[in-house]
């Protein structure tokens, strides 16, 4: 992907997300498996938010045609983080940590079909060819350190 946009990763990412949702379907009967894919859910997606902020948004947020879709952005992110949080507190797979789960699942596939449809295709018109290179490079630099620091923080 020596060529790939900003949103070429971003999408790939979802779709990464969207595939993990699907395993954490199938292990719905084995806890411990849901638990580790869980696990990996939450440090894969505070990853990708860190990232994708630090990188697409940040470049939207300077743009005054593109601030409002990246503050749009940033304030749904907050909201899987606390979903996230609030989903830590409750007994995990029980019957409450359940529906929060399919809660933030909601929120979040929604989430990422808005930018996908939506605030990608905006930002497009407004970035060069060769800005969304350079988010995409900058945006594969950054996300390691994410994982790390997710990681880390789990």
């Amino acid at each position: 992907m020596a060529n790939a946009t900003i949103f070429d990763r971003l999408k790939q990412d979802h779709d990464v997300h969207r595939d993990m949702f699907a395993k954490m379907a199938d292990a719905k009967d084995d806890t411990d498996q849901l638990k580790k894919l869980f696990d990996q859910f939450k440090i894969e997606v505070s990853a990708h938010a860190a990232a994708e902020e630090e990188t697409l948004y940040a470049t939207m947020l300077a743009r005054p045609d593109l601030r409002e879709d990246a503050q749009h952005s940033v304030s749904e992110h907050k909201e899987i983080d606390d979903y996230l949080e609030e989903l830590d507190e409750l007994k995990f797979d029980g019957e409450a940590w359940r529906k929060k789960f399919a809660e933030m699942k909601k929120r979040y596939l929604h989430h990422i079909e808005e930018e996908e449809e939506e605030m990608f295709p905006d930002a497009a018109k407004e970035l060069t060819a060769d800005e969304e290179k350079k988010l995409a490079a900058t945006f594969a630099k950054r996300k390691p350190a994410e994982l790390a620091r997710a990681e880390a923080d789990s």
